[in-house]
């Protein structure tokens, strides 16, 4: 079983096809008899994605802050682990997951996949990372990501090898599925 961490907005407000395509990636993601790892929030595209792979029958794992715990949001998961605070939330999710996925979302959710790009990019885990650009929402991220290739700030060379772009969840889980690490050195000139 392959734990499939998923970053992604706890917002009502958003677009419904945002919704649908949170839902279908829960889908898939019990289908393929993998594990859900996610924020542990039973709101906005989280809970879409969380209670469509409970119902597809998928295993559930939520990592929630202790600032959410007496809400009536936490997400009823096969695991429910409760955390400090956000950053220990980060690092839960990061130790069980063994591949990162970013749906659509906020500002949380930048947080969460440019941290785990960060630590791939320093070495500290060599796991895939996808942004899933449904609608094209990353696509405004990936030409800021050019533009730091431009600037060298970073190395194109390298560096666009730390995640990977996919339209579709089919796109998505090719690109899992087919993920080799590839050394990626922590300074370059």
């Amino acid at each position: 079983m392959t734990a499939i961490c998923v970053y992604g907005s706890s917002s009502n407000t958003v677009d419904p096809t945002y919704f649908d395509a949170a839902r279908a990636l829960g889908a898939a993601i019990a289908d393929r008899g993998d594990e859900l790892v996610f924020g542990g929030i039973d709101i906005g595209l989280m809970g879409a994605l969380a209670n469509a792979a409970k119902q597809h029958g998928g295993r559930v794992m939520g990592v929630v802050p202790e600032l959410a715990r007496d809400t009536p949001h936490v997400f009823a998961a096969d695991e429910v682990v409760y955390t400090p605070d956000l950053r220990t939330r980060k690092q839960v999710m990061e130790r069980r997951a063994d591949v990162f996925v970013a749906m659509p979302g906020g500002f949380g959710t930048l947080d969460e996949v440019i941290e785990i790009l960060t630590l791939k990019q320093l070495t500290l885990h060599t796991r895939p990372i996808v942004l899933f650009n449904h609608r094209d929402y990353y696509a405004p991220l990936v030409e800021l990501f050019e533009h730091v290739f431009r600037e060298k700030f970073a190395s194109a060379q390298h560096h666009r090898r730390l995640y990977g772009v996919a339209d579709t969840i089919h796109a998505l889980f090719s690109y899992v599925d087919a993920y080799q690490p590839m050394p990626i050195p922590v300074r370059w000139s």
